[in-house]
């Protein structure tokens, strides 16, 4: 039990003597008899807390940066109404700094045998399960004099999935996706893909298309469409150890990858690829197989909402073992991981020939746009000292992706806001020269 309104009951007994009431309550309550039976009549009309019944309903899932509604029905049996005031409080990353305490708290009125809603409003701020942690209620009398106060347990779950903002890129991707595919006028021919059908030349035509029994037996010149093969295999591999936590802008770089690994999985399960996604440190974090090409996308945004970088060296015998495992045929292999030059040549490139041999291997790495920044200032000697480290580093990563390429793998190195966009189209020239 709380006692409220300690001010307005002082301001009540402003004519009585200090000497009175200085010993504390007791004495208070002494010597105004009324104020008293006020004070418990109050309480006495204050709804009982423990025998609210409440539920919730609303948003289990949202996108990081949206909100989702979640709705606690408050439920009085008792025969008294209910004033109260009401706290539904969550996890701290439910809320943007600052906007927990206007979020999170409700005045409620529910008369006598009723029930009201109240609805809380979240905007996370981190992916994962945001978890509802508990209800507080505090019941107020007609004069506000005193309060009852309890807490329920409500459990609810909202899972903030990632926010894939390259799927802006999607309509662009598929656009030429479609002229790969032998919708549009502007067809390609590349090694291993299959015969689509004739048509009549156009300048810039390449001329090895050109199918001569067919031109022999019509007035124009006639040559072979061809579209990419489908069904094929694109594994995509998250490293998600201790250099995936590291941040480039306001999220870690794990963040970006999976980014630039939606877009790649909505671009090649349209192409009618197979899309399946494994992530690993030191053991498997994350295993999606089988999913048919309406069900991939969501069954990788709801994997990757769970997964967090682990402060771990990644095992790179155990990743490509698990790779080659989950992998059984020819695939394409898509590993998001550093380009940072000991992790690769101590960790990667003893075990690369195992995954080159059987696979087509593409790295995706994401780079630091503030190292870029600094190999570009100049003006005072710091500014000398940032461009010198920043030319260093970007020469190490270079160093680094030459080795990687002389092993026959694709390297993409580029910013968390280019890596989506550029993978996308290293993929699609994969596919145009008949490498998958």
């Amino acid at each position: 039990m709380a006692l409220t309104g300690r001010a307005a009951l002082l301001a009540a007994l402003g004519s009585v003597p200090i000497g009175i009431w200085d010993p504390g309550w007791t004495g208070i309550l002494a010597v105004n008899a009324p104020l008293a039976a006020a004070c418990a009549w109050d309480f006495a009309l204050a709804a009982p807390v423990r025998r609210l019944r409440l539920s919730r309903s609303g948003d289990t899932s949202t996108r990081l940066g949206d909100t989702a509604d979640v709705t606690l029905t408050v439920t009085n049996p008792s025969s008294r109404p209910l004033r109260a005031h009401l706290r539904d409080a969550w996890a701290p990353s439910s809320w943007q700094p600052g906007t927990e305490t206007a979020a999170s708290r409700h005045g409620v009125t529910v008369p006598a045998g009723e029930r009201r809603r109240v609805t809380t409003r979240l905007r996370p701020i981190r992916r994962g399960d945001r978890q509802a942690d508990r209800v507080t209620i505090r019941s107020y009398g007609p004069l506000g004099l005193f309060a009852r106060q309890g807490t329920h347990k409500v459990p609810w779950t909202v899972r903030v999935l990632p926010p894939f903002t390259s799927r802006k890129h999607l309509p662009s991707k598929l656009s030429r996706l479609r002229e790969l595919d032998g919708r549009t006028s502007v067809l390609t021919r590349g090694e291993g893909t299959e015969f689509d059908s004739l048509r009549e030349y156009v300048p810039g035509d390449d001329t090895r298309s050109i199918d001569w029994r067919a031109t022999a037996r019509h007035s124009t010149v006639a040559v072979r469409t061809w579209r990419p093969e489908r069904d094929r295999h694109i594994m995509i591999v998250l490293d998600t150890g201790r250099t995936s936590a590291g941040r480039v802008g306001d999220a870690p770089r794990l963040d970006a990858s999976m980014d630039a690994a939606l877009l790649l999985a909505a671009l090649a399960s349209r192409a009618g690829d197979r899309v399946d996604l494994l992530a690993y440190d030191r053991r498997v974090r994350a295993l999606v197989q089988g999913r048919t090409a309406g069900d991939v996308l969501p069954s990788l945004v709801n994997t990757m909402a769970a997964l967090e970088p682990e402060l771990v060296e990644t095992d790179a015998r155990g990743l490509t073992a698990t790779a080659l495992r989950s992998a059984p045929r020819r695939s394409l292999l898509v590993l998001f991981t550093t380009l940072d030059a000991a992790p690769v040549e101590e960790g990667l490139l003893p075990v690369l020939p195992q995954l080159t041999q059987r696979h087509t291997v593409l790295l995706a790495s994401v780079a630091d746009p503030y190292i870029a920044r600094m190999a570009k200032a100049r003006g005072d000697t710091e500014g000398v000292y940032e461009a010198a480290a920043a030319a260093q580093a970007q020469a190490e990563r270079h160093r680094t992706a030459g080795q990687l390429r002389r092993h026959g793998v694709t390297v993409v190195d580029a910013t968390p806001d280019e890596l989506a966009p550029a993978l996308a189209d290293a993929y699609l020239e994969l596919k145009t020269a008949g490498r998958l």
